[in-house]
């Protein structure tokens, strides 16, 4: 079982920046990647950005590109994503999800944390 913690959401102007956080835990064999997503009221979900932790390749939505950042802790299972030049449009939950390996079973999960609302205002 693996646990998924975010951090890091809030209120901040337009403009501003934010920095999120999230750490999985628990007992898996290896960490293929780890993303997030953002869900806002009354809209679909979108895949925010992704990291591989293979070859640290990262990806992107086009409505973020420019003003987001992930990034992953060299010694942890731990990502960041950093968020500059903040939009109204970027308020939403945002959920971070890690895809997961075990050699036990031979199998990948998908695990998603609760999430972290991010609320652009002036």
């Amino acid at each position: 079982q693996v646990q998924v913690q975010e951090s890091g959401g809030g209120l901040v102007q337009p403009g501003g920046s934010l920095r999120l956080s999230c750490a999985a835990s628990g007992i898996f064999s290896s960490i293929y990647g780890m993303g997030w997503y953002r869900q806002a009221p009354g809209k679909g979900r979108e895949l925010v950005a992704t990291i591989n932790f293979g070859d640290r390749r990262t990806t992107y939505a086009d409505s973020v590109k420019g003003r987001f950042t992930i990034s992953r802790d060299n010694t942890e299972n731990t990502v960041h994503l950093q968020m500059d030049s903040l939009k109204p449009e970027d308020t939403a939950v945002y959920y971070c999800n890690v895809l997961y390996y075990n050699d036990h079973d031979d199998r990948t999960y998908r695990r998603e944390g609760q999430g972290t609302q991010v609320t652009v205002s002036s």
